[in-house]
């Protein structure tokens, strides 16, 4: 009796493993069949991604924004003359404020969203006789040995009264480099409220 029921045990067994090695052979094709979709889709992701233009702020050439932005014309130089009057120019484009009189007084940053984004607070001074907005700034970002990384452009919507100064907290203005240490922001634009 023992006889019969061992064969039968072992009968059973046989079965279940050539069933096991039937499902594990078409489990091996479907997970290499996905595997080869999963790299076939890297290689066109990764082609389409070296195609791209770089964006800008993010290209290997240092910018020199900053340097055009700052620099300020001399009185040594003589101005050109335009062929369209001043009092046309003046129609034509929007009241642009005096950024002379408009300055930043104090600034901070620090990281914020999962520390790939810049935060800046700062305080803006408007020593005009009138109030100012859509003040554009412009922050570079520096690596602790000071080489330039990236600079990030942010237009503020909100006015600023006549002679007062007003903070603007945590402003987001971009993404920046995981490296970057330093920042220093400066004002590019502003026009009359």
């Amino acid at each position: 009796m023992n006889a019969r029921l061992g064969r039968i045990g072992l009968a059973r067994l046989a079965g279940t493993g050539e069933r096991l090695a039937r499902t594990a052979t078409i489990a091996s094709v479907s997970v290499g069949r996905s595997l080869l979709w999963l790299v076939a889709a890297i290689v066109v992701g990764c082609s389409a991604w070296m195609l791209m233009p770089p964006s800008k702020g993010n290209g290997a050439e240092p910018s020199n924004s900053l340097a055009t932005v700052e620099a300020a014309p001399s009185a040594d130089k003589a101005a050109p003359v335009s062929p369209v009057p001043e009092a046309q120019a003046a129609a034509q484009s929007p009241a642009v404020a005096e950024l002379s009189r408009l300055r930043i007084s104090s600034q901070t940053w620090r990281r914020g969203g999962l520390g790939s984004k810049a935060l800046v607070t700062f305080t803006l001074r408007n020593d005009n006789d009138y109030a100012v907005k859509d003040v554009e700034i412009v922050c570079a970002f520096a690596r602790r040995d000071g080489s330039h990384l990236t600079d990030r452009s942010r237009v503020l919507a909100d006015p600023v009264g006549m002679k007062s100064r007003k903070t603007f907290a945590r402003v987001p203005v971009g993404f920046v480099n995981v490296n970057a240490d330093q920042a220093k922001c400066s004002l590019v634009a502003a026009r009359r409220a």
